[in-house]
């Protein structure tokens, strides 16, 4: 849905944001797990924490943050689309004026978000993928705090030589093209990387 020309176009400098960490995040420091795996035991493996926390350093100095989104769960479809608009606590009153009994507060984190931009770092198991771009970002969008989604993955060159289990960009772009040009129906960024 357009999610690389929206973020080129509407905020060209969150794009070199973007590009500057992964430029900046240096790789070779975080190649230092040693495989325990049966298939590559005692090979060096790039470290997801130590990945993960390079990429945190570096997009926290340029004024990215951490983001929660707080809301109440209810199973009445229309009382949920009714209150998508609201604020957890607005959510929670007109729930419980309709006769919900004790909503459930619930809530979803997404790493990064600038200027209504979502950038979801992932190194852990494949299926966290799924989640962060069929329900966390879709979850964040719908309720107003993104306009766009960005998920940035290793490539399998990259994948290859971390632990298994790990998703990475070509598969997942896959994945997203089986579901059609529409579903997810958000503007989304996939960014394969390379050490």
């Amino acid at each position: 849905m357009n999610g690389e020309e929206f973020l080129k176009v509407h905020h060209a400098d969150l794009y070199q944001d973007i590009i500057n960490v992964i430029k900046n995040v240096d790789a070779a420091k975080c190649k230092t797990k040693i495989s325990k795996e049966k298939t590559m035991s005692g090979k060096l493996l790039y470290s997801p924490k130590e990945l993960n926390a390079s990429f945190k350093k570096q997009f926290e100095a340029l004024g990215w943050t951490e983001k929660r989104y707080s809301y109440y769960i209810t199973l009445d479809r229309e009382l949920m689309q009714l209150s998508l608009e609201k604020d957890a606590a607005e959510q929670k009153e007109f729930l419980e004026s309709r006769g919900e009994i004790n909503p459930i507060n619930s809530y979803k984190q997404t790493d990064f978000v600038k200027d209504k931009v979502a950038v979801e770092v992932q190194f852990g198991k494949y299926a966290f993928v799924a989640f962060d771009l069929f329900v966390k970002h879709m979850l964040f969008y719908s309720g107003g705090i993104i306009n766009l989604g960005i998920e940035i993955l290793p490539m399998k060159s990259m994948q290859a030589m971390m632990s298994s289990g790990v998703p990475y960009f070509e598969g997942e772009v896959y994945n997203v093209m089986r579901h059609g040009r529409n579903n997810p129906p958000i503007p989304l960024m996939i960014i394969g990387i390379v050490p």
